[in-house]
């Protein structure tokens, strides 16, 4: 009777194969209930950091349609300047945000592969784009730009970037400019502006309209649109960061409620469980005496 009575009794400490216990359910239970107040926290941030960059951004596009319809009534030949090109590709140190970081080097990636990529160097602003610039254009990297996105973007930070760029000795002959152009709260588009050294403006065929235009004139224009065409993209960029983080964290949140409420109810048949196995346990053992 002993012997089959001890058969009948399991300790409540025993674990059955493929299921948690208690302890290692209400374990991850806190755990994913901290991230979610981590999430929901960051979302807060977020948003009110959106809001900034939101109201600064309509002021900053102004640099950009200035410089840009510059460009575009010059009508430069593409086609006569692919010697030596430069991308300038704008992010920042910060991740969990989505896809914005990876977007902009996919759009590098397709640029590249219809281009020589000996004559392609590469500018990375920003931590997030040098690591993924790193695996496949290791030996195109110019330059890369750290501490971006740790605070609203200035024109003096867009004149640090355009400095360093022209100083760096490479002389490029185009130029293209790849940023997240903010459309809404939801949505973004990986853009491209083009970008052009003094001597190819020099060169087209428009700069003849604009009368008393020496070379010194013609360079500190260029040195200042340069500026302003990054201040632009690094202001969209920004907006565009700040509420893919915001979607994302929301997203996040939500999803760890949804685990939260599966682990509670996992946690309550599991608890439940070992009450009744224990009521039998109790039962079988006095039934035995």
């Amino acid at each position: 009777m002993l012997s089959r009575t001890s058969l009948q009794f399991v300790p409540a400490s025993t674990q059955v194969r493929g299921m948690a216990t208690l302890k290692e359910i209400s374990m991850r239970l806190k755990a994913v209930t901290n991230i979610q107040k981590i999430t929901k926290s960051m979302k807060m941030i977020s948003a009110a950091k959106y809001s900034k960059a939101e109201r600064e951004l309509k002021p900053a596009r102004s640099y950009g349609v200035g410089a840009k319809a510059f460009y575009e009534k010059l009508e430069v030949d593409c086609e006569k300047h692919q010697a030596n090109h430069l991308v300038v590709a704008i992010s920042s140190d910060k991740g969990l945000c989505g896809a914005v970081h990876t977007s902009i080097f996919r759009a590098i990636r397709a640029m590249v592969g219809d281009k020589p990529a000996s004559n392609i160097k590469v500018v990375a602003v920003g931590d997030k784009m040098k690591a993924l610039l790193q695996k496949d254009f290791k030996n195109n990297l110019l330059m890369t730009m750290k501490d971006i996105g740790k605070s609203p973007p200035t024109f003096s930070d867009a004149a640090v970037v355009a400095n360093q760029i022209m100083s760096c000795g490479y002389e490029f002959d185009s130029a293209e400019l790849f940023f997240n152009h903010f459309r809404s709260i939801v949505s973004y588009n990986t853009t491209t502006i083009p970008l052009y050294s003094v001597g190819t403006i020099s060169e087209a065929d428009n700069i003849t309209q604009y009368d008393s235009i020496d070379e010194d004139v013609l360079r500190n224009y260029q040195e200042f649109s340069l500026a302003s065409l990054i201040y632009f993209a690094m202001k969209e960029s920004a907006c565009s960061e700040q509420s893919a983080r915001m979607t994302a964290m929301e997203s996040a949140s939500k999803n760890a409620g949804e685990m939260i409420e599966k682990l509670q109810m996992t946690y309550n048949r599991t608890r439940q469980a070992v009450i009744t196995r224990e009521l039998i346990e109790i039962i079988s053992g006095a039934a035995a005496l």
